[in-house]
């Protein structure tokens, strides 16, 4: 477990990161000690200060839904990072590649929320009741910390958290099985990844679930208006200057977004 100096400390190396555009040491190694513990409270600490400065909470993120993530980072969990309103893009938008440190982009689905919904005791058939609409995602991900990471490094990170482009056709949660929502990522034209939404933790809406339950007994939850990015059902995607990176979601629609 880190002092508070250290935790603040680390929330310094990660913000200065982001300024410079220059991925930092990992924590790991400059704090041994670090928990996962340290690592919410690193990122939290890094969303206050940006509220601080003018930014707006408008959601969350869960990252590590699928069970070939989860062992490979050996957790047994997903994890959850701040959605800020700076990190918004349009659909369509051309996005400065050197605004990030190393750029990746992964398919998911929005769930906008239409009610309150704090756990712990949140299921499946609780959010779908407090979902207004789901609607298709690119979450852009940019590591501000060097590889090899641990995920004590990623939480700290804020999930590695970096910018969401929606668009496409919004549905009622109800109004067709989530579970296969497909999406297809091209890169330039050529197809980079597939998958379907049930890779999230079986039922997209889990991953909602599991994010309620996680940070209700902290006294916070899903507000109504509040974005959640049930997590990726792809692996992500490196975009490099001049890629056009696009992602189609069939009777959904697609979201495509330009990086120069």
């Amino acid at each position: 477990m880190l002092s508070d100096a250290d935790r603040k400390k680390a929330a310094d190396i990660l913000m200065a990161a982001q300024k410079e555009r220059k991925q930092a040491t990992q924590l790991h190694i400059t704090f041994p000690d670090i928990t996962i513990e340290d690592s919410y409270a690193i990122s939290t600490d890094v969303a206050q200060r940006k509220i601080k400065a003018g930014a707006r909470l408008i959601g969350h993120k869960v990252g590590l839904t699928s069970k070939a993530m989860q062992r490979s980072s050996m957790i047994d969990e997903p994890d959850y990072g701040y959605i800020l309103d700076d990190q918004l893009i349009a659909d369509g938008a051309k996005v400065k590649h050197a605004d990030y440190c190393k750029p990746r982009v992964e398919v998911e689905l929005a769930f906008i929320m239409g009610k309150k919904l704090q756990g712990p005791g949140v299921g499946l058939t609780d959010v779908l009741r407090a979902t207004e609409y789901v609607i298709p995602a690119i979450e852009i991900v940019d590591a501000r910390i060097q590889d090899q990471r641990k995920i004590v490094d990623t939480v700290a990170d804020n999930g590695a958290a970096a910018g969401i482009a929606m668009g496409g056709r919004p549905v009622g949660p109800m109004d067709v099985d989530l579970r296969w929502v497909g999406g297809i990522m091209y890169r330039n034209a050529e197809i980079e990844e597939t998958g379907l939404a049930a890779g999230v933790l079986g039922h997209p809406a889990l991953g909602v679930a599991w994010l309620a339950n996680k940070i209700g007994p902290h006294g916070h939850a899903l507000e109504p208006g509040h974005i959640v990015l049930a997590g990726s059902f792809t692996r992500v995607v490196f975009a490099q200057k001049g890629d056009t990176l696009h992602a189609d979601f069939g009777p959904l629609g697609g979201i495509a977004i330009q990086f120069v």
